[in-house]
């Protein structure tokens, strides 16, 4: 069996993007991923500007505290104005220009206004003060954003402030997607003896929209190799990734394995790592093939760890490793034969409770659950002890 690393390795290995790249709006760009650096033509802020309401002064006007000024100009944002008078200042607004000859703004909370319309500063200016030099965010020819990376809805707005109306973005990857199992169905179907309803269907569609991905979904294909073949077969057509779920382990009824042989290769089968032994990437004339288990939690969990990485780089996307951090446990926990991801939560002391059931079937547990624990093969674990912990929420990004 591979090791979880080496398991990453041969799937990633050799593989680059396949999507497509198109042109869409800035605005609409929201999930996508960027196709080319954005290097901005211009500074941000354009011009020197105010940080708040207030005045806007010469700080070589000013000899001590509660002297009296007139108030020569009446400055709002978009609206440019000349040079200010000496011995005088300038009301302005937040965003406002800072005219010619002002070094520094006095916020109005520390300005009196006399009923002869002067005004009293209580406080003596700081040159600099609550001034917006102009390219303090963004110098001309910065690159803001970076090729390879998900467009944030931060991130559209420093697009749309460099004057960028729309942006080269890689198109969605097409992932064929089916299923086997005689014992499966679909809600709202009457379940066969001993058979079970497909939520390995709505979990993995679900992951796969939420990554950004056009599915060809071909739902459940019966437990005969001719059938297995003819879906491999159709999905090769359209596809840049065929992604399976069942039929991975060595019983009579289980195809995937020998079909894709039979058209092209398998790279690796089945990895040391719980919940997922049975995890395979491979070819089918010429397409890209990841074979999940068909348990549901070791197919959400296999997802998360095989599929999900090859699908980003397919994607065009650059930051395709989910962070983790160190936490510790609220439990006790002696490791198997085999690398372990379990299902745990967060409580209010940052510590990690376990679900009650690690049981590969059980659903539930990925419901409750806000992450996984990585846990060593035959770690003997106290509480208190550290796991590295990964929550769902990074593998969502």
């Amino acid at each position: 069996m591979f090791s979880v690393e080496q398991a990453k390795s041969k799937i990633l290995d050799g593989m680059a993007s396949v999507a497509e790249i198109e042109e869409v709006v800035t605005l609409y760009s929201y999930g996508r991923i960027l196709a080319s650096d954005i290097r901005s033509s211009i500074q941000v802020p354009p011009l020197d500007n105010s940080q708040m309401d207030g005045y806007a002064v010469r700080c070589e006007d000013f000899t001590c505290e509660n002297q009296v000024f007139r108030v020569s100009d009446r400055i709002q944002a978009g609206h440019m104005s000349g040079t200010l008078k000496a011995g005088t200042c300038a009301r302005i607004y937040t965003g406002a220009p800072i005219p010619k000859g002002a070094d520094a703004v006095i916020p109005q909370e520390e300005v009196e206004v006399l009923e002869t319309g002067e005004v009293r500063f209580t406080k003596m200016p700081i040159q600099g003060n609550w001034i917006r030099k102009a390219g303090s965010d963004i110098q001309n020819g910065d690159v803001v954003a970076h090729k390879g990376t998900r467009i944030t809805p931060a991130m559209m707005g420093v697009i749309a402030s460099i004057g960028v109306s729309s942006v080269l973005v890689y198109k969605p990857i097409r992932v064929a997607l089916f299923f086997t199992g005689d014992e499966l169905s679909m809600p709202g179907e009457e379940l066969v003896p001993g058979g079970i309803y497909n939520s390995n269907r709505f979990v993995l569609r679900g992951l796969l929209h939420g990554i950004g991905c056009d599915v060809v979904d071909y739902g459940n294909i019966p437990d005969t190799f001719e059938r297995t073949l003819e879906a491999f077969t159709k999905a090769s057509r359209n596809a840049d990734l065929i992604l399976t779920s069942g039929g991975m382990s060595v019983g009579d009824a289980d195809f995937i394995k020998t079909a894709v042989e039979s058209l092209g290769k398998i790279d690796m089968w089945r990895v040391a790592v719980k919940p997922g032994k049975p995890v395979a990437k491979g070819m089918v004339k010429g397409v890209p093939f990841i074979g999940l288990p068909g348990n549901p939690v070791s197919g959400l969990v296999t997802f998360l760890l095989f599929a999900q990485p090859l699908i980003l780089k397919l994607s065009g996307r650059t930051d395709f490793e989910v962070k983790s951090y160190q936490l510790p446990l609220a439990f006790d926990w002696e490791g198997g034969s085999r690398r372990e991801f379990i299902r745990v939560k967060r409580n209010e002391k940052g510590e990690l409770e376990c679900f009650r059931s690690q049981n590969s079937a059980v659903l539930t547990s990925c419901l409750w659950a806000d992450g996984l624990a990585d846990i060593p093969a035959r770690a003997s674990l106290r509480k208190g002890d550290s796991v590295t912990y990964v929550p769902f929420l990074e593998f969502c990004k």
